[in-house]
């Protein structure tokens, strides 16, 4: 496995701008979940370029089946804990399922609430309905920047009744691709395009001047994320197509923590060595 040596990373902050000006040089975006201050310090001394703080914490940390239970609390929580541990990267933090979708109003009230309490730099809407796409003009507005998402949206899963690819037929390719364009034009600075065909994203990526972020969605986004569970083998019972392992960290923690408590029950750890005396 080659690795980018830490010379070639550039040591600057990552902003809105700096992503657009990656898009422009060709420069790959480099994009993971985090929820807990722990990890965020681990990707951040890795030199990832945008952490988002994803609703997937549902799935991830809470155990729920989908990302509809997450409440603005929630993020909150757990943004706050991912800014304590990051200085590089753009911190995103996802809008939760109904802390958008009402009105415009609501919207901009909840996207303040996410600057103002956690400290993060952007924030993160599904879909791109009338409702959706005032509410980023007006958000945007404020100086907010927001990332749009496209594809499948998993806060419509009710809705779409599958975890599908979306956009295979012309009708959908299509308005994805003008949904995108409306994103755009409302101020989102970022779309993340999820589980969609790469050609479809590839038209997409070159028809917009904002980046594009790719989940699923082919080699030709201006950048690619991940939830960081699922790359690193902590959550092996979900493993997608677009999901490459990079590790398997389930097994290595599992033999750990049995070693650790073979040696507690044979009475082998802690040692005098790993005591203290008087």
């Amino acid at each position: 496995m080659a690795y980018i040596s830490d010379s070639n990373i550039t040591p600057r902050k990552i902003t809105t701008a700096r992503m657009q000006e990656m898009k422009d040089k060709g420069q790959k975006i480099v994009c993971l979940t985090a929820y807990d201050a722990l990890i965020a310090q681990i990707l951040d001394e890795a030199n990832i370029d945008v952490i988002l703080v994803g609703d997937s914490l549902g799935n991830i940390v809470q155990g729920h089946d989908t990302t509809l239970p997450v409440t603005l609390e929630d993020i909150i929580y757990h943004t706050r804990a991912v800014l304590k541990g990051t200085k590089r990267p753009l911190i995103v933090a996802d809008m939760p399922f109904m802390s958008f979708q009402v009105s415009p109003d609501l919207a901009f009230t909840n996207a303040g609430r996410l600057l103002k309490e956690t400290g993060c730099e952007a924030v993160k809407l599904e879909g791109a309905t009338p409702i959706v796409l005032s509410a980023i003009q007006r958000i945007t507005e404020a100086g907010i920047p927001v990332m749009g998402h496209l594809g499948l949206t998993p806060q419509s899963i009710n809705q779409f009744g599958s975890y599908r690819t979306r956009g295979k037929n012309q009708d959908e390719a299509e308005k994805i691709l003008e949904d995108a364009k409306k994103l755009e034009e409302a101020g989102a600075f970022s779309i993340v395009l999820e589980k969609i065909p790469y050609q479809l994203a590839k038209t997409i990526s070159e028809s917009l001047t904002i980046p594009t972020i790719g989940i699923g969605a082919g080699p030709h986004c201006d950048g690619q994320i991940l939830v960081y569970a699922d790359m690193l083998g902590l959550n092996i019972d979900f493993q997608p197509r677009f999901v490459r392992l990079y590790a398997n960290l389930k097994k290595v923690i599992k033999e750990a923590v049995q070693e650790y408590g073979d040696d507690v029950r044979n009475n082998n750890f802690p040692t005098i060595d790993e005591s203290y005396s008087k």
